[in-house]
């Protein structure tokens, strides 16, 4: 064979391995990036339901069933709130027996098939709580964003944002509190949820893009009477947050930060994501270059050493060792960087985004303290 014609069946060979790679990272990339809003995330896997009795529910027994506190269980049709291990319950040597507090729709038959969420409710805040509440819209880039709003007497509002696999059902965890505070909650839905606009690629940016939806939904609590507001997201909606603390126009009436597992390592998120969704480990550096590529995800002032020094306000974290998804490491640097504005509160044996619900009492009281002196 010709030197030449070797060459050029060399050079062909390596494009296309290297077209084959782009197109292995894209869909890889897309795995973890392009799931529903609202679906739950896979990290865990699920449960079959075994029986059921007044008040009970066996599972199968794994770490996820053995966690402390209370969970939502959601399968086909299905929605339901289980409490704490029941310790001396009769049950198999491979079950375990929890509270059954409520099932909202659906039955748990045996045989079917559930994961765990830390989104404990459904519907709106009036079905789920009896929380009176108004429908609003956000102006924001994309078109119109769809927000609850529950008002109160005070002047600085609490803006809510969620996270990866739940919808902005989850926030009604700590609604009730915070409407016991007297405080005006607004609970948004940003670019991917249900009746709000997809982002133009469809895919999440682990909040980098989303984060200008948080911005829009302060520009309209400004716009009617908040004087300050509160930000409080999970997962990539406290990472939302930090950005808008940061890039704001308006971020000098932010007042303080509550940021619940927050999304500080994109990379590490994405990678556990695919890895959850079935992608191989072999294509897990391209599916981080495609992401980089098709979303520009980068992390910008997240991890780098601009992000303690930029921050101004009073900042909560809860965060645990057993994140699987956002590692806490990053939440640990940043607190010890700004001891004088950032409070870490580590929460052991709390999946992602879930500290509140390993321990909803130790929660509510440390948010009590962090947000009186600014009401």
């Amino acid at each position: 064979m010709r030197p030449a014609t070797v060459t050029a069946a060399a050079v062909t060979t390596i494009l296309g391995v290297g077209a084959a790679a782009v197109v292995a990272g894209r869909l890889a990339s897309d795995a973890a990036l392009r799931a529903p809003s609202g679906r739950p995330l896979p990290a865990d896997r699920r449960l079959t339901v075994h029986a059921t009795a007044a008040g009970q529910i066996t599972l199968t027994r794994s770490l996820t069933a053995l966690r402390p506190g209370t969970y939502g269980l959601v399968g086909k049709g299905v929605h339901a709130v289980v409490g704490p291990v029941i310790e001396h319950a009769h049950h198999a040597p491979d079950t375990v027996v929890r509270r059954l507090e409520r099932v909202d729709h659906g039955s748990l038959d045996t045989g079917t098939k559930v994961r765990v969420t830390p989104q404990l409710h459904s519907g709106d805040p009036f079905s789920a709580l009896g929380l009176r509440h108004q429908e609003v819209e956000i102006p924001g880039e994309l078109g119109a964003l769809p927000a609850w709003f529950l008002t109160g007497p005070r002047d600085t509002w609490v803006i809510t944002v969620h996270g990866l696999g739940t919808t902005r059902e989850h926030p009604m965890n700590v609604m009730r509190f915070l409407h016991d505070q007297r405080l005006p909650v607004l609970d948004l839905a940003y670019r991917g949820d249900a009746g709000a606009p997809r982002s133009p690629d469809g895919l999440a940016h682990l909040g980098e893009s989303e984060w200008r939806d948080l911005d829009a939904a302060i520009r309209f609590a400004v716009r009617y009477g908040a004087e300050k507001v509160v930000l409080h997201g999970w997962s990539t909606g406290a990472s939302m947050a930090l950005h808008a603390a940061v890039n704001s126009a308006l971020r000098d009436r932010i007042c303080g930060l509550v940021l619940d597992s927050p999304v500080l390592d994109w990379a590490t998120t994405l990678r556990a994501l695919a890895v959850a969704r079935g992608v191989p480990a072999v294509l897990l550096p391209l599916a981080v270059r495609a992401a980089q590529g098709q979303t520009g995800l980068h992390g910008a002032r997240l991890l780098d050493g601009s992000l303690a020094p930029a921050l101004h306000v009073p900042t909560l974290i809860f965060h645990g060792p057993d994140d699987r998804l956002a590692p806490w490491q990053p939440s640990r640097d940043l607190a010890a960087r700004r001891p004088d504005l950032i409070a870490l509160h580590a929460v052991p044996q709390a999946p992602h985004a879930a500290m509140w619900n390993a321990d909803p009492d130790h929660y509510e009281e440390t948010l009590r303290r962090f947000l009186t002196p600014l009401m």
